[in-house]
Parts: structure tokens; C-alpha cells; sequence
């Protein structure tokens, strides 16, 4: 799964990279442990078919669901089965998103059973997308929610002794497929959403400092101490 991630930069930078021509005026810091039921940022396209930067819950809420708290179970969508699903299919063919990230971390079980924090990200993108599906959702008063999932597939062979998924990190070249930008075939779709290539990784075990979603700042991504002078990992990208 992909339960935390990290946004790094300012908000001009995400307008840069995703192309965005007249961006909503968000707040938004750095963030250095995005956790779920907290606000991201996605990028999607609005009825004009432009694209738009807007906060999102992180949980999808179905449409049809009863009760917003199911949001709280649906932070992540398999892409083997994004399609099939109930919770997932209609968003998967209509209300697809990029969630911008420039890292993510899962953590490793030790034999004893204890879990060492990974930071994640690649070497060649410090600032990339993570697939999404978005979906609009309205309680019994009528109050909107809009909220989004993340793609998640295997992971690739760099990163699965780590943890056995990883979100779907798409290819700068696939983001407008990934849009509904052009036209797109169930097979071009489906081929979106394959693992990264292993070479591109960059990974460093972190302090446990990131294990409480309450925690913030750059703490969050330091190395774990003498892990880098071993060789773990290439340390931090910015």
C-alpha cells in the first residue's frame, strides 16, 4: 500500500511542472508526512477539459456511500482490480487524477517483528505523479466532499524487499493518457499503470520520527544515522 508520502516544494513549482495555466489560490507548505483523511494536492482536468490544481480529501468516498468513514478504508486502489471494483470503477473510467509526490515511504518488518521506515523516490524526477481517481460525494444535508485514492501496483524488483506494493509513479509521457487528455484504449490504460523501472529508484531507511502522523518537517526524511555511510541508499534528493 501507500499510506504516506512527501510534497516537498512550493506550490509554484507543482504549477510548473503539471502545465497548470490558472491554478486555484490553495494553501499549501512543503509537506514532509502527508498521511490519509488530510487534504492533497491532485491535478485533474475541470468541464472545459483544462487542467486545474485542487485539495482533495485522501480516502475516496464512493458516491453512493452511506456513511463518509468508508473514505478511512479506501486510501489506496489496486490497479489490477481498479476497474472491477464498485468503489473504484466509475472514478477509474471518468475521475482520473494526478497526485503530485516527490517520495513516499513504507516500512520494512525486521525478523523480530520491529518496522524500519523507507523513504522512496526516484533519481531522475524530483517531482513526479502518483495515479489517482477522484469522486464527488455528498452527506444527507447536502454538504460536498471531494476525495481521491492512490494507485498502487507490485513493486518493482528495487524496492520489494521493502514492502511487496508501490504506488503507480506514472511516466511524464503517460500523464496526458492518464488525464483522458487523448484518447485512450482499456489496454492503454491498464499500461499506465505498471511499476516504475527499478533503476530510477532512490531509497534510504528514515527515523521512526515518521511513524506518527502527527510529526512534520524535514525530520521526517533524515537518514537513519550510518545507514548512507553503508551504502543503503543515495540519500535525499533536495
Amino acid at each position: 500500500m501507500c499510506g504516506r508520502f512527501t510534497l516537498r516544494v512550493d506550490l509554484r513549482s507543482v504549477v510548473e511542472r503539471f502545465r497548470l495555466h490558472d491554478p486555484a489560490q490553495l494553501d499549501w507548505e512543503p509537506r514532509f508526512n502527508i498521511a490519509p483523511t488530510q487534504t492533497i494536492l491532485a491535478v485533474r482536468r475541470n468541464a472545459a477539459g483544462e487542467r486545474e490544481l485542487v485539495g482533495l480529501r485522501w480516502g475516496l468516498i464512493p458516491s453512493w456511500a452511506k456513511d463518509a468513514a468508508i473514505g478511512n478504508r479506501l486510501i489506496n486502489a489496486r490497479a489490477e482490480t481498479v476497474s472491477e471494483k464498485p468503489a473504484f470503477r466509475a472514478a477509474y473510467a471518468r475521475r482520473r487524477c494526478l497526485v503530485p509526490a516527490d517520495g513516499y515511504y513504507e516500512w520494512m518488518r525486521g525478523e523480530k517483528g520491529q518496522k524500519q521506515p523507507y523513504w522512496i523516490g526516484l533519481r531522475d524526477q524530483p517531482l513526479f505523479a502518483i495515479a489517482g481517481l477522484w469522486e464527488t460525494w455528498r452527506d444527507p444535508k447536502g454538504a460536498r466532499i471531494e476525495s481521491v485514492t492512490l494507485l498502487t501496483t507490485a513493486a518493482n524488483g528495487a524496492t520489494r524487499s521493502i514492502h511487496p506494493r508501490m504506488p503507480v509513479i506514472l511516466r511524464p509521457g503517460l500523464e496526458p493518457t492518464w488525464l483522458g487528455e487523448t484518447d485512450a484504449t482499456r489496454d492503454e490504460l491498464s499500461a499506465c499503470l505498471m511499476p516504475y523501472r527499478s533503476a530510477a529508484m532512490n531509497f534510504f531507511p528514515v527515523s521512526s520520527y515518521v511513524s506518527r502522523p502527527q510529526n512534520e518537517g524535514p525530520q521526517c526524511v533524515a537518514p537513519a544515522p550510518g545507514e548512507l555511510e553503508r551504502g543503503v541508499g543515495a540519500g535525499p534528493s533536495k
